[in-house]
């Protein structure tokens, strides 16, 4: 009996959901372009991280190897771009990784995925309004930050008078309410903006190819004495100097935060309902985006460190700052008016989404109901706004602004590795039928024991042998073959966050210990081994306007690289995001998996 539970139980945590493409039918207006979806991109992606991230990088993680950072850090997000791109083009519906790991691994997943997601977004308005607000009081020559300063941090603690968070507030308040004032005329607006964004990315590139200074990437220690930094002959938390000051370990740990800068592009999948050809275009606007808003990054930080020594950069420094270095004072007004001019165009993307994945989770059954009503109901959108009102509000009085990029980070590096996991698993599926008329996609109800049943009376033919690992019986995907390959997929996660552990233990690793290489030795043997199964077995052989190239290494390399830069982040980080799993883990365990799956027993 107890065993007969654990495994409902269990059926509970993995069912999924059925999508019957046929039958879906899409009322939308289709009025968007594949240059409107780029332009949607470029305007997400290109956002408040670009203008306080890379002095932030650049002066304690990476110094002037910051591009490779952002390398790093663009090639994360453009493998988990072309898994999002063959989603898009298998699942025709919104609903973003949410759905797409909702569709393929169960319903448990597709919690954590859909959690980490309102996270970002609500994440995304924090930073966008803090380093908003952080530029507005430097163009004032931070008379907002000394007056709250003087008048309030005698009865608060100084962080929270210098945040300049009281400002920050009624700001967020203020644009929650300006969202739901949008129209469809807006998004003429939005490519107006996102044009100004980029040119003025392109005015302080530029201006650092023609102000710069190659010394700035070769720094030495008598550069840091004649600056009279140190007075003595170690460097300290200036690093050792050069191009590399902090090391391979600093280009890791500052790729993990320059990802931040990336994980806007997800938003181009939620307008697939107003796509004109959204299996088309859909792929091609999201690797598009990706690869411009890479070469502004790279150009953005090439033109900051010949520009700006980075032991000059301090945190909270704003990328128009740089032109105060360089004497050029009416370019860093101009600039600094122009983000605040543009930041309307950053913000508007924010909140629809989140309204999109809270609906869905709620009309499935992971949320409260009451939220399933957030598309229709005056209250319930008031309602809605209130919650992330407040939530960001919290955040906004305590926490730093790079810690809540790096906690956004977190969540969206979890959701991309989900996504590159379903993308390994559902190419190796055979074909799954609905049977009967149904609506967009509806869990998956089917009796478990009927299916215990037929796996009993399957052919030997259908039986696992080692041969079978390794010369399939089929050309095409068979339930057996599926099973293998969701099994050894789940094996290669599991090796591969052990690699990943190893690895960051990189002073063991340079010793030379026998122990640890032999180690890391053994897992890429069998991460090798294992990876060459999955090769061997048949692919759906199903036509779809894109399929990720190069299967099963892309997917793979893609939580590969997400894992190593998950291993980058503090204890604090992981600590904070902890915090928001259990609160999810607890809203989920005594009311989502009750609600979603009660059939099942």
């Amino acid at each position: 009996m107890l065993c007969q539970t654990l495994h409902r139980f269990g059926l509970k945590l993995v069912h999924r959901c059925i999508l019957e493409e046929e039958e879906i039918k899409l009322e939308s207006d289709r009025s968007l372009s594949t240059l409107d979806l780029v332009v949607i991109g470029l305007n997400r992606i290109i956002g408040a991280g670009v203008y306080v991230l890379a002095g932030e990088v650049a002066s304690n993680q990476a110094g002037p190897s910051i591009m490779t950072c952002f390398l790093v850090a663009g090639l994360s997000s453009v493998l988990a771009g072309l898994c999002y791109a063959e989603f898009s083009a298998r699942v025709p519906c919104s609903g973003s990784a949410y759905l797409y790991t909702f569709v393929t691994i169960g319903e448990l997943w597709a919690f954590i995925t859909g959690w980490n997601l309102i996270l970002s977004y609500v994440i995304y308005v924090v930073t966008v309004i803090q380093a908003w607000t952080l530029t507005f009081d430097n163009l004032l020559g931070k008379q907002i930050s000394q007056t709250l300063h003087e008048s309030i941090s005698q009865h608060v603690t100084q962080v929270l008078g210098d945040k300049v968070v009281f400002f920050s507030v009624v700001l967020l308040w203020c644009l929650i309410e300006i969202q739901d004032l949008r129209s469809r005329g807006f998004f003429m607006v939005t490519k107006v903006i996102t044009l100004m964004k980029f040119l003025f990315l392109i005015f302080f590139i530029i201006s650092g190819f023609i102000k710069g200074d190659l010394h700035n990437w070769t720094l030495t220690e008598k550069d840091y004495m004649m600056a009279r930094l140190n007075d003595t002959s170690s460097l300290g938390p200036l690093g050792s100097g050069g191009f590399v000051p902090f090391g391979f370990k600093g280009i890791l740990r500052g790729s993990a935060t320059c990802f931040y800068a990336f994980i806007g592009f997800t938003i181009i999948v939620t307008t697939i309902e107003e796509t004109q050809n959204p299996q088309h275009s859909i792929p091609m606007g999201i690797v598009i985006s990706l690869f411009l808003c890479f070469l502004v990054y790279f150009g953005v930080s090439v033109g900051l460190t010949l520009m700006v020594p980075y032991y000059k950069l301090q945190p909270g420094t704003t990328l128009p700052e740089a032109f105060l270095h360089i004497g050029w004072v009416p370019a860093y007004h101009v600039v600094a008016f122009g983000f605040l001019c543009t930041f309307s165009g950053i913000f508007s993307n924010f909140i629809s989404p989140a309204r999109q994945v809270i609906y869905r989770m709620a009309r499935d059954g992971l949320l409260f109901p009451v939220l399933a009503k957030i598309y229709t109901g005056t209250y319930t959108s008031i309602v809605a706004d209130m919650i992330f009102g407040i939530i960001a509000a919290i955040m906004v009085f305590f926490f730093r602004l790079m810690d809540l990029m790096d906690l956004s980070s977190i969540g969206t590096l979890i959701s991309y590795s989900l996504v590159a996991f379903c993308v390994l698993v559902v190419r190796y599926q055979p074909e799954r039928k609905n049977e009967g008329n149904e609506a967009e996609y509806q869990p998956d109800r089917r009796n478990e024991d009927e299916a215990e049943v037929q796996e009993e009376n399957r052919p030997a033919a259908e039986m696992l042998t080692l041969q079978r690992l390794f010369v399939p019986g089929s050309p095409t995907p068979t339930p057996l073959s599926g099973r293998v390959v969701y099994v050894c997929s789940s094996l290669l996660v599991l090796l591969i966050i052990l690699l990943c552990l190893v690895l960051a233990q990189s002073p063991i690793l340079s010793s030379g210990d026998p122990v640890w290489i032999s180690m890391v030795v053994l897992l890429l043997v069998l991460i090798t081994g294992i990876t060459g199964v999955i090769w061997r077995q048949p692919q759906s052989s199903s036509p779809f306007p894109f399929k990720v190239p190069v299967l099963p290494l892309l997917p793979l390399l893609s939580i590969f690289v997400n894992v190593c830069l998950m291993m980058q982040m503090t204890a604090g980080t992981w600590a904070r995001f902890g915090v928001w799993m259990l609160i999810g883990f607890a809203v989920y365990i005594f009311y989502g998996i009750h609600s979603a799956s009660t059939d099942l027993f």
